[in-house]
């Protein structure tokens, strides 16, 4: 039976690079959900249509073929769009569509079909409350907020550390207050904090769960 690892939290925290590491460690498929909603906001874009467009974005979010490759490549509609999506207005735009409760059942179809039959790592803010409520080990990775800047600030060179962090913000509150699955920890999910660890002793940490969970029989 296929094994997934669901790893929550807000923006900032380093959800992105330690999923990656743990699939890569354990040979699991990585599932990043964020950039399917980045996906689709930036079709959302190119034709025009408004971010809070729900019937459109839905229409968009069905039809879309997401394709999600290693080393962060991602294809849309069969086109490598892995540069464009990280671009700040897209992360900006992908938070609202992300709060399309159509939007999120659409890909959340799709996040299931991925994981049918193929152990998998999958982040995001909702894997443990609502993709996958059954997930066998369920980590909520947080870190204080100026250390979320501060990593964010070392991947969009393009805006302001003073614009990261009101934008994490904003972010933050409309992730958590949202009506469809609101950033929350999952009840028997593991907390967490990431400020002043490194990225190994993050890893490191969460694979000792995840043995623990196997030798006790619960993988």
């Amino acid at each position: 039976m296929p094994f997934v690892i669901a790893i929550d939290g807000p923006a900032g925290a380093g959800k992105s690079t330690i999923a990656r590491r743990l699939a890569d460690r354990l040979g699991y498929t990585y599932i990043d959900t964020g950039a399917m909603y980045r996906a689709i906001a930036l079709w959302a874009a190119r034709e025009g249509i408004d971010p809070e467009d729900g019937y459109r974005l839905e229409q968009l979010a069905r039809a879309a073929v997401i394709e999600l490759l290693p080393q962060r490549q991602v294809r849309l509609n069969g086109e490598d769009v892995s540069t464009e999506i990280r671009a700040s207005e897209i992360s900006v735009a992908a938070s609202k569509v992300a709060a399309i409760g159509a939007v999120r059942a659409a890909l959340v179809e799709k996040q299931r079909e991925l994981a049918d039959t193929t152990s998998v790592v999958m982040e995001g803010r909702d894997i443990g409350t609502v993709v996958f409520p059954d997930a066998r080990v369920k980590i909520f990775l947080d870190a204080d907020p100026a250390e979320r800047v501060r990593r964010r600030v070392g991947e969009q060179h393009d805006v302001s550390p003073e614009r990261l962090a009101a934008q994490i913000a904003e972010r933050d509150e409309r992730d958590r207050h949202r009506a469809q699955s609101p950033l929350i920890q999952a009840p028997d999910a593991v907390y967490l904090n990431s400020t002043g660890l490194t990225e190994e002793e993050v890893e490191e940490t969460i694979l000792k769960i995840v043995r623990g969970r196997i030798s006790n029989g619960k993988g």
